[in-house]
């Protein structure tokens, strides 16, 4: 069982959008943000951007002229509602990063508080962190991968050697694609957030270090001191409570290059994407295979093998390979942006995906945030079911708005989509995130439908109200959104998709008032795609809605029904969500299950491979 404490420090790896918030949350935030702005130029900082945000803090980025030249700094602030002890936490992280000194980790330069607010100064590594450039590229080289991999070994072996007053090795504990900065200049990465790092307890050989009779008497030995990195990436001991090791590090190091070479935002796909399909060398792909394997053992004999072998195998001369345009399997769509596009998955009907006799390993565990994006979503679940969530996760950041129904019977899987891209320049990335959840939709073998809606933020409706006793009252000047299409498009009765197809949503709490539902059912009548939901709360409702109408001739129409749904808004009652999504029209796709993806490896003669490639293209 795990101690209260450490998982009382859980990162969050999504961030709520900005447009979600409440007026007076965003408001809130907006002046926090600036009041950190303040206090950084005032410490004689310039060009003060914010650069990331969580659960616990805001990051900065600034500059000041430093011996003739110009320094760049991050600066990360603990939010100041915080209880104390997580407050705290920001001087831990200084101190833990004060013990490490290595050139691929930027370093601490000052802990300091200003009015009572933490500020912790680190130097700032050129470029952008490996999960923004996966996003954008998709999967990445084999070669890069390897080059990757080289330096992320030379950086485990390097927090193996004791070191500080305590002589212990450090666990950073959060080691994933967005903790990596890649400059593109020299192919080169940096680690940064030492906020979960910690001294290991125990060595790679899993004994006690340094530990002397009176220690090992003690209980700081039998209760880990272990912080909860990022579910998505960190392995089963780290996840279950173990005693801290350098191990931690080397399964964060696994998930983070498997998720690169994969173009996924987590380690779970590796049964239905093993690495040996992702076209790496050999020998690096097996070794990946096997640091991932469920077997703790494998794991350990992989992860020694990974260490020692790495110089060796990064010495293999590589190339780029010209990748081929990859197809999607299901339709998307590219529009260009009309306004920026701020997404926002919402999914619903994933109950069917949780194990029947799932062990709940983090049921005790007090801690809203923890509830929110880990219990509530993906604990119970299978490693398949957990990578097939995150991959429609994934697609959300992108700029796309639409919708996805997933129907799994026993014969396969039946997909509808409706995926609006509005950025051309990262279809190809985006065509390897869909293609990702098809595959891993396929390995999945249970019976269920799986439905998620992708709309943007911007778009959101905001009412507020001062107690659940009164009505939600719409404003004379709000309006539901939608596109019109510039002619109209194919109308196939037939084939017309329809918001009622499954029926109530058991998941969805939040029962419509009669008049919404009429306006809906006479929506559905009329030629168009998109999506509403409703999430109700104490003093707050959130009305999110996709629309594109594809039958210019019934405008008039459209919009009176849609000003009906808003006008019918103060006979809400309750709170919960509830939601309905219509696509296009039916254009389903079905595909056989398939366990894993087959063998693919980086070839041994790249250049005889690249001639022999060219050859067919000509004939």
């Amino acid at each position: 069982m795990m101690s209260q404490a450490p998982l009382q420090q859980f990162y969050i790896p999504e961030e709520q959008s900005v447009y979600l918030l409440s007026h007076h949350d965003a408001r809130k935030l907006k002046d926090w943000v600036a009041l950190c702005q303040a206090q950084l130029t005032q410490l004689g900082y310039q060009g003060i951007e914010l650069i990331g945000k969580g659960a616990y803090g805001f990051v900065f980025a600034g500059s000041a002229p430093h011996q003739g030249t110009t320094a760049h700094y991050v600066f990360k602030f603990s939010r100041i509602t915080l209880p104390v002890h997580l407050q705290e936490r920001l001087e831990e992280e200084a101190f833990m990063l004060d013990q490490v000194s290595h050139p691929r980790i930027p370093g601490l330069i000052a802990y300091q508080r200003s009015r009572g607010q933490s500020i912790l100064v680190m130097e700032r590594a050129p470029g952008w962190n490996l999960e923004q450039v996966s996003l954008k590229q998709g999967r990445l080289s084999p070669r890069l991968i390897m080059r990757i991999a080289e330096q992320l070994a030379d950086i485990l072996i390097a927090l193996r050697r004791e070191s500080g007053p305590l002589s212990r090795p450090v666990v950073h504990g959060d080691i994933k694609p967005s903790n990596l900065v890649f400059d593109p200049k020299h192919e080169s990465i940096a680690l940064i957030d030492w906020g979960s790092s910690v001294f290991a307890q125990l060595d790679a050989q899993l004994q006690f270090v340094g530990a002397n009779v009176m220690e090992l008497m003690s209980n700081n030995l039998q209760q880990t001191n272990a912080r909860l990195g990022d579910v998505y990436f960190i392995g089963e001991e780290q996840l279950n409570g173990a005693l801290s090791s350098p191990r931690f590090d080397e399964q964060g190091v696994a998930g983070t290059l498997y998720a690169l070479a994969s173009a996924q935002s987590c380690r779970f796909g590796h049964r239905a994407i093993p690495a040996s399909s992702l076209g790496l060398p050999m020998e690096f792909a097996r070794t990946l295979d096997g640091m991932l394997d469920p077997d703790p053992q494998v794991r350990r004999t992989a992860g020694d093998y990974f260490l020692h072998a790495m110089p060796k195998m990064a010495r293999v001369v590589m190339i780029d390979l010209p990748s081929g345009v990859q197809l999607p399997l299901v339709p998307v769509w590219g529009r260009p942006a009309l306004q920026e596009i701020d997404t926002v998955v919402y999914s619903s009907r994933k109950a069917f995906l949780r194990e029947a006799n799932a062990q709940e390993t983090l049921n005790d565990v007090n801690d809203v945030q923890l509830d929110r994006y880990y219990k509530q979503f993906m604990q119970g679940m299978g490693e398949t079911e957990k990578a097939f969530l995150a991959s429609v996760s994934r697609l959300g950041k992108y700029p796309v708005v639409g919708g996805l129904a997933v129907r799994w019977e026993r014969e396969g899987v039946y997909i509808d989509s409706s995926l609006n891209l509005h950025d051309p320049a990262l279809k190809p990335a985006f065509i390897e995130a869909v293609n990702n959840m098809v595959h891993l939709a396929r390995a999945i073998h249970r019976k269920g439908v799986f439905k998620s809606c992708l709309f943007n933020a911007r778009q959101t409706l905001h009412l507020e109200r001062a107690s659940v006793e009164e009505a939600f009252i719409s404003e004379p000047s709000m309006a539901i959104g939608y596109e019109l299409s510039a002619v109209p498009e194919l109308e196939d009765r037939t084939r017309q998709h329809s918001y009622f197809e499954d029926g109530p949503d058991p998941e969805e709490l939040l029962i419509l008032p009669e008049a919404i539902m009429r306006a809906l059912k006479q929506l559905n009548d009329i030629h168009h795609t998109g999506m509403i939901i409703f999430e109700a709360l104490p003093q707050h409702l959130k009305i999110h809605s996709y629309y594109r109408l594809l039958d210019p001739a019934r405008e008039g129409e459209f919009r009176t029904l849609l000003a009906r749904i808003l006008a019918s808004v103060d006979q809400i009652e309750g709170l919960g969500v509830s939601g309905y999504m219509k696509m296009p029209y039916k254009d389903t796709r079905y595909f056989t299950h398939l366990e894993n993806q087959p063998e693919r490896y980086y070839p041994r003669d790249p250049r005889e491979y690249i001639k022999r490639a060219a050859s067919r293209d000509v004939t």
